[in-house]
């Protein structure tokens, strides 16, 4: 067994086993550490008589943790980022962001308004990496790989620090003309007979709307179409399927353009909560600390958004 004479060799290790662990396979861990794959597969070979563990499971299929190896995943971040920080601290002053920051965003507001913040911030830090993963569910700290998340909707994991951003407004919209002659419903009773689309990641068969005045409406639904994206639900509103309850955001240049109109007005169903989430206890790396700092200052005032 080849002998480690210094902390540096282990840490290189560890970073490799993180890589392959996050990327599935060694070739896209090389490509990532820009190394060769019989480099990685060496380094993990090493590790694991280092530590007189099995880390991954090797098959025809590729390759998967073993229980000790999802042990250590975890540790191995915190490691790493600990590591970071230790030189940062030594060095006298806060670090530049470098290296590889996880991010995971939902689907629609990943794709359109949070680009602008994640421009300005890989423009600030040209030797900081973002790998920015579109996903609706709530996130995965340890085996999903994710330094941390932007979720639209509620929090109840007590593991993490979850910062109250912004809220997102709801709305009743319907392409021109769905509800039949004359003008648009103004009133959310008058909504019922309307054939619906519903966004099941957070209504169904009822809608709750609320009005400033009038207090509150329960709106039994029976959907026509029912959706998890909210582009398919604007697509199917756009082309006259039903009526649906958008974030007002992805709807704005629709309603102006007169492609949909807002049913309903002095209504809306509750707004959305966004937070910013990430692990309650972790040391953070400076990719991770100016990347929180950026998005507290700047999506409160992101167009669509009702600050907090």
């Amino acid at each position: 067994m080849t002998e480690l004479r210094d902390g540096a060799d282990r840490l290189e290790l560890m970073r490799s086993f993180l890589t392959v662990a996050e990327t599935g396979t060694l070739s896209a861990a090389a490509r990532r550490l820009g190394v060769s794959q019989p480099t990685i597969s060496r380094r993990l070979q090493q590790l694991e008589r280092l530590l007189g563990l099995r880390l991954l499971r090797r098959s025809t299929h590729g390759l998967s943790l073993t229980a000790e190896g999802e042990r250590a995943l975890a540790q191995a971040r915190d490691l790493l980022d600990g590591w970071e920080a230790l030189e940062a601290s030594l060095r006298g002053a806060r670090d530049a962001p470098r290296g590889l920051l996880r991010v995971q965003v939902p689907h629609a507001f990943g794709q359109d308004q949070l680009i602008a913040p994640l421009a300005e911030y890989l423009r600030s830090w040209p030797e900081a990496q973002v790998e920015w993963r579109l996903i609706d569910r709530a996130p995965d700290f340890i085996g999903g790989a994710v330094d941390c998340a932007i979720r639209v909707g509620w929090v109840e994991d007590p593991s993490v620090v979850a910062v109250l951003l912004a809220e997102v407004p709801r709305i009743a919209v319907a392409a021109p003309g769905l509800w039949g002659e004359g003008p648009p419903p103004e009133t959310a009773a008058a909504l019922a007979p309307l054939p619906w689309l519903a966004l099941t990641t957070y209504y169904r068969e009822e809608l709750l709307l609320t009005h400033a005045t009038e207090g509150t409406h329960r709106l039994a639904l029976r959907p026509r179409m029912a959706t998890d994206s909210l582009y398919a639900l604007r697509a199917a509103a756009l082309a006259g399927v039903g009526a649906a309850v958008l974030s007002a955001w992805v709807v704005a240049e629709d309603l102006a353009a007169g492609r949909l109109v807002r049913l309903a007005p002095g209504w809306q169903a509750a707004p959305l909560p966004v937070y910013l989430i990430y692990p309650a206890g972790r040391l953070q790396p400076a990719r991770l600390r100016e990347f929180i700092a950026l998005i507290r200052a700047r999506l409160p005032g992101i167009a669509g958004l009702t600050p907090r």
